[in-house]
């Protein structure tokens, strides 16, 4: 169940890429405006979240994820290799083994094996065959810590559904996030009993819409991927958001602005309207739904507010 904060519904984000240099003030390498990721919790806070979940795509990332979780209570994080990463897998024998450790060095905030999964868009940052074996190898971190499943599909639905199905006994619940497939792929991820997580970049076209408006209520989830996935105007979905948030171009950096173009967790609000609006029910029944299925899959030993 959600609860008001400061009048607003509770909202946990399942996946914010944090350690992502723009909230140190640098884009492509070029320092813009000063580090300000504490004005960015600061703002998600304010806006009703209470739980964010910083994605972690190689072992480098969930160090310094690791990190952050010292400095703010609300972050949690995952354990696992990208697709696009699995290289890093490739003659290091001990990779899997240091990946362990670190959930043991914090195994109340590392929430998730992830990100992990197949993505065919960019093979040129590693090839099929390498993905493939090395997203199947990641299952041995959900038979060892016992965590659910944060994956990641993009243009692999079928190679995809074959190698999850096989290791379907190795874990408990899993998300698909930021899904924009099809709705004959959203059929298949659901015979699996798998989550679906929704951002931006799940809300661009009509045809993602009316997949939005099928997934079942109980398997929704709600995300930013910020600081990418933002909901932009071009989008199908965009003319359905109400919360509008001041921005100001990185150039003219100021801390009462969000800098536009630079998604962040705050803005997980507006996923949720357009949710609720294309599937015609009240912001408040999508929230608290995709609130609920998060408890249920990251956070299980936790009490339900009532």
């Amino acid at each position: 169940v959600s609860i008001a904060i400061d009048g607003q519904l509770t909202k946990s984000d399942i996946g914010a890429n944090l350690t992502d240099e723009m909230y140190q003030g640098k884009y492509y390498d070029k320092q813009v405006h000063d580090a300000d990721l504490d004005t960015v919790i600061e703002r998600a806070l304010a806006n009703g979240l209470n739980k964010i979940i910083v994605t972690a795509g190689r072992e480098a990332e969930l160090q310094e994820s690791l990190l952050l979780l010292q400095e703010y209570s609300c972050l949690y994080t995952t354990i696992g290799v990208h697709p696009t990463r699995c290289g890093e897998f490739v003659d290091d024998d001990d990779y899997m083994d240091r990946l362990l450790s670190l959930w043991e060095s914090a195994p109340d905030r590392i929430v998730a094996v992830g990100e992990f999964g197949l993505d065919y868009a960019r093979t040129k940052f590693c090839p099929i065959d390498v993905q493939k074996e090395y997203f199947e190898k990641q299952f041995i971190l959900a038979e060892s810590t016992g965590l659910p499943l944060f994956l990641h599909l993009r243009d692999a639905c079928d190679d995809f559904i074959e190698i999850v199905s096989r290791n379907r006994h190795l874990f408990k619940h899993g998300v698909v996030h930021s899904f924009d497939g099809t709705l004959q792929e959203m059929s298949k991820i659901l015979e699996l009993d798998l989550y679906i997580g929704i951002n931006g970049c799940s809300l661009r076209t009509e045809e993602n819409l009316e997949v939005v408006k099928n997934i079942p209520l109980d398997k929704l989830m709600v995300e930013t991927d910020a600081p990418w996935c933002q909901i932009r105007a071009s989008h199908a979905g965009s003319g359905h958001i109400q919360t509008k948030f001041p921005q100001k171009d990185k150039k003219k950096y100021n801390a009462d602005f969000v800098v536009k173009g630079r998604n962040e967790p705050s803005h997980l609000i507006q996923v949720i309207e357009v949710i609720a609006a294309i599937r015609g029910v009240s912001v408040q029944e999508i929230s608290e739904a995709a609130y609920a299925n998060t408890m249920t899959v990251f956070f299980p030993n936790e009490e339900s507010v009532e």
